[in-house]
């Protein structure tokens, strides 16, 4: 008799975007944690900062001077990790060391004029006024025959290593595709040649008729913990309608978009009440390489924290020279941010207060 059970007992799930495996070791969450806490500042920011170089007026740190703007705004990176005039070239030695040039732009976006609004704390028109400057902006990159892939993401909180708190994320356009791209698009490819369908459609028609890992969704958007999930609350965000990039949005999907980020943006707040890192970011198409009908847009929500606002998710030993492991199951973390509420934990506080008066 086969006793064998997923939140049981130890063992491996396949990611299907990358074909790749996780060890999941359901057992372990029961094991007393004396590791390393993390420091974390509840102090509240400022709406405006004069010494934040990203806050409307204040200069930047290569010297220029920001507008002073009242929406989101977009502008080149003064210290980016791509240039956009380098050489073309390649270097090779005995067949074993291998380097090529790279050309790109990395570009910086201000969700909010507010040093202290986060996503989760924005109003969905606002967040839908966001989700337009990287529609702006992908279409004025992709213009460059040069550019292959775009790149939209945000890195939150300083335990991701975020240098200013000002709500803001970036865009890097490069000239090559990025490896974590050239396996999602491989195993896109290969569903879609197989059964004439996206592979991210039938998935998502999947966890919808099983409901074990939905955290929310609306008419366009599902808001998923992966099967394959390998950071405690790692989350997808991936539309109903399988369009290659956020370029196909319709006017109501863009503000369906901004619904479901600010909803899973504020549970992620609430689930230890703090400020909720992550690093974040869509998957979508090539540009510039022909029609990618295989491929759907999503979007991937990687956070850090484990048990509470101060315990962090480790990536060592046998999860850097073997594979990535995680203890708690994508089901639990599912039920458990499907739990929270949709009210960001600061406005319950403020209205508990207002009621007690």
């Amino acid at each position: 008799m086969n006793n064998f059970q997923l939140e049981e007992h130890p063992h491996q799930r396949l990611n299907i975007l990358t074909g790749e495996w996780v060890l999941v070791s359901p057992h372990r969450t029961k094991r007393p944690w004396q590791g390393k806490v993390e420091k974390v500042n509840k102090d509240p920011l400022p709406a405006y900062d004069a010494s934040c170089y990203l806050c409307p007026g204040n200069s930047r740190m290569g010297g220029d001077l920001n507008p002073a703007y009242t929406e989101p705004f977009a502008f080149t990176n003064d210290f980016g990790a791509l240039m956009a005039d380098t050489p073309a070239g390649v270097a090779i030695t005995d067949d074993l060391l291998h380097a090529r040039g790279v050309k790109g732009i990395c570009r910086v976006i201000c969700f909010s004029p507010r040093h202290d609004l986060t996503l989760p704390l924005l109003e969905v028109a606002d967040i839908r006024k966001v989700i337009t400057l990287w529609q702006e902006e992908y279409q004025q990159l992709s213009a460059d025959p040069a550019i292959r892939y775009i790149q939209i993401f945000e890195n939150k909180g300083d335990i991701m290593g975020c240098s200013n708190p000002h709500p803001h994320g970036q865009i890097w356009a490069t000239s090559d595709l990025p490896a974590e791209l050239i396996k999602e698009t491989s195993h896109q490819e290969k569903y879609y040649e197989a059964t004439g369908k996206s592979l991210l459609q039938s998935y998502v028609a999947l966890e919808l008729k099983k409901q074990e890992r939905i955290v929310c969704e609306n008419d366009h958007f599902v808001a998923l913990v992966p099967f394959w999930a390998v950071w405690p609350f790692e989350t997808m965000i991936i539309s109903k309608r399988d369009v290659p990039d956020l370029m196909h949005f319709t006017e109501e999907e863009q503000l369906a978009l901004a619904d479901i980020l600010k909803r899973l943006t504020t549970k992620y707040d609430n689930l230890f009440e703090t400020s909720f890192p992550y690093s974040a970011g869509m998957h979508q198409a090539p540009v510039n390489s022909g029609d990618h009908p295989e491929w759907h847009w999503h979007m991937h929500f990687y956070p850090p924290l484990l048990r509470s606002a101060s315990v962090k998710k480790f990536m060592v030993g046998y999860e850097l020279l073997a594979s990535p492991q995680r203890d708690i199951t994508p089901e639990w973390a599912a039920r458990k941010l499907q739990s929270l509420s949709e009210t960001h934990y600061s406005l319950q506080k403020v209205a508990s207060v207002e009621k007690t008066q």
